[in-house]
């Protein structure tokens, strides 16, 4: 009997395709479940409503999630119009030329830099030159520079995506260039703004590293409102933060593993948002 060897070739690799599937959802399962296992029994609503106390004898994040919300609030309220409006420019108004070129270069190398460094960064020159020390404002000017690169690029890509038939439509029309772009370009483009949107905010919320340099890490919850507008200009750590400290410095990994599970439930929560968003629009559109 003749031997297929093409057929052999095709069964070999969906063979190693469906093991290396099967591993990675695997190993996301078991990362999960060992997680959920170790901190579930942490999470309680006092470990989400109070700050940690001596005196009073309680665990909680309260404080971090306080400061987690405020980064991601002033992070993405500056970062997404700048971010919208570079990609905008670069792909409906600039010219193809040197200029574009070295624009899109520098927004790929800034995507790859370790973050890190963006916050050696933002410790030197926000903290030190501007003055503003360490704060949950200098993090979030910090991490702006860090996100805008992903917003630019992912927002790049989806009017891209959009057909030139519709630019030429709105035109022939009688639209205006900005009148086309924000009735039928960016409308049509809005699943993949969001997209990239709500990565910035995953990025974000799971960011230590750049975070550690520059809004330090005190957990005080404020008190009243006059003392939640004041924060911004106050030290704070955020979830990732508090989770690392609580690993390391203090070697509480029962609050640590709370804080994982915690932060595990944000991301299941940015992704099903993200797709339900999605999933809007495309109805949207498709009206």
């Amino acid at each position: 009997m003749k031997i297929n060897m093409r057929k052999i070739k095709d069964l070999t690799f969906r063979a190693l395709i469906y093991t290396s599937a099967a591993f990675s959802v695997l190993l996301l399962m078991g990362i999960i479940l060992y997680v959920f296992i170790k901190g579930i029994g942490v999470v309680d609503w006092q470990f989400l409503t109070s700050v940690t106390s001596v005196l009073k004898g309680t665990v909680g994040i309260a404080g971090n999630i306080v400061n987690t919300v405020l980064i991601v609030l002033i992070t993405m309220l500056v970062a997404v119009p700048i971010g919208v409006g570079s990609a905008i420019y670069l792909n409906e108004y600039a010219k193809s030329g040197r200029l574009v070129t070295i624009i899109e270069y520098a927004t790929e190398t800034l995507a790859g830099i370790p973050s890190i460094i963006f916050g050696l960064f933002g410790m030197m020159f926000f903290g030190e030159k501007l003055g503003l020390g360490f704060s949950l404002l200098t993090g979030s000017l910090t991490l702006i520079i860090l996100v805008l690169p992903l917003i630019t690029r992912n927002t790049q890509e989806a009017l891209k995506t959009v057909p030139d038939t519709y630019r030429n439509g709105s035109i022939g029309l009688g639209s205006g260039k900005w009148h086309m772009i924000r009735t039928v370009l960016l409308p049509s483009a809005m699943p993949g703004i969001i997209t990239g949107a709500i990565l910035a905010v995953g990025r974000i919320v799971g960011e230590s590293a750049a975070l550690l340099f520059t809004a330090g890490s005190a957990k005080i919850l404020p008190a009243t409102f006059g003392g939640l507008l004041n924060k911004p200009f106050q030290s704070g750590g955020t979830l990732t933060i508090q989770m690392y400290l609580s690993a390391t410095s203090e070697g509480d990994f029962d609050t640590a593993f709370g804080i994982a599970v915690v932060l595990l439930v944000i991301v299941f929560g940015i992704n099903l948002g993200t797709k339900a968003l999605t999933r809007h629009f495309d109805v949207t559109r498709e009206d």
